[in-house]
């Protein structure tokens, strides 16, 4: 059986994510790493898939093209497979599970497909794929090929440093309804806050959206948290503009903290305090993963990237009440 780049990358003493870049973007490594890492692939007879695949095309599918996230997950892909000289089709599911699956079932006509954040449950997706190379992307399918970006560590930072601050009481403005990423940062929220002793109001779901986020702004001031953790940035700045229409100033009267760091993230006043995913990382990860897969590969290993919070201007210490 081929060498994988997972196998690569621990022969290496590498992430998976550094492994990808020697042969994606050797010039953003160290010469020692660089070297250390092709050794490792010429010891186990890795072939890089950019270099050994022929000119494919392929399906990228993701739930709500207009969310900035996806903006820079499809240019992570896109670059990525431009070394290639790989073709892309788009396919935005406008979080719509029938446009969903209709859009797998188009995308089964190409070489491979990504699975960005699908919706659908896992025996559907399954289903779906059948025998047509593929990878999920930001969510975890049993058996499957994924990379993942951490739900555990930076949701978990995000309690500590409010619970440092001071805050007692915790909100948590839940995201689309079916999304494996709000499940799963739900459930390292709460365990945080059961650690440190902290009261954890969950509202409702609402949009991934700055619209979705002025929805949850009158719940979230109604529960009298101090604090509300968003399930995305969008989300995030939503509930920082709804709160402001009642009053409520941030961080004075309540600190907000986001999550995927997106680039508006540090240019809005107070800049937002937020959990910095590895978008692009995933998305150059998953196409050097699709490739292995289009080249007879038989993958099913879940790779798992580093989040970590950043802390800005959108949190502070609770006011006495």
């Amino acid at each position: 059986m081929a060498a994988t780049l997972t196998e690569v990358a621990r022969r290496a003493g590498v992430s998976i994510a550094t492994a990808s870049r020697a042969f994606g973007e050797p010039d953003r490594l160290a010469d020692e790493t660089l070297g250390r890492v092709l050794q490792a692939a010429s010891d186990l007879g890795y072939a890089n898939p950019q270099a050994a695949t022929a000119t494919r095309t392929f399906g990228v599918i993701v739930p709500d093209v207009a969310n900035p996230v996806y903006a820079t997950l499809l240019k992570a892909i896109e670059g990525q497979a431009w070394h290639g000289r790989h073709r892309i089709v788009l396919f935005d599911a406008d979080e719509d599970l029938r446009r969903e699956r209709e859009q797998i079932a188009l995308a089964r006509k190409l070489d491979g497909m990504l699975l960005c954040s699908p919706r659908l449950p896992d025996d559907e997706l399954l289903a779906l794929v059948g025998n047509t190379p593929y990878v999920v992307i930001n969510r975890f399918l049993d058996g499957a090929p994924c990379v993942v970006m951490d739900t555990e560590h930076g949701p978990t930072q995000a309690v500590e440093h409010l619970f440092a601050l001071g805050h007692r009481h915790i909100a948590y403005a839940s995201g689309p309804r079916g999304s494996w990423a709000d499940g799963r940062r739900t459930d390292s929220v709460a365990r945080a806050c059961e650690r440190f002793g902290i009261r954890l109001t969950r509202l409702s779901n609402h949009a991934a959206s700055i619209q979705g986020g002025r929805a949850a702004a009158a719940p979230a001031v109604a529960s009298d948290a101090t604090a509300v953790i968003a399930y995305n940035d969008l989300v995030a700045l939503g509930l920082e503009a709804g709160m402001a229409e009642l009053g409520r100033v941030c961080p004075d009267d309540i600190s907000i903290v986001g999550i995927d760091d997106i680039e508006l993230a540090g240019a809005v006043t107070p800049a937002l305090t937020t959990v910095r995913m590895p978008i692009d990382r995933c998305g150059a990860l998953g196409v050097d993963m699709l490739l292995q897969a289009m080249s007879g590969a038989v993958l099913t290993e879940t790779e798992t990237l580093n989040s970590q919070l950043i802390v800005r201007g959108s949190t502070a210490p609770p006011r006495s009440r």
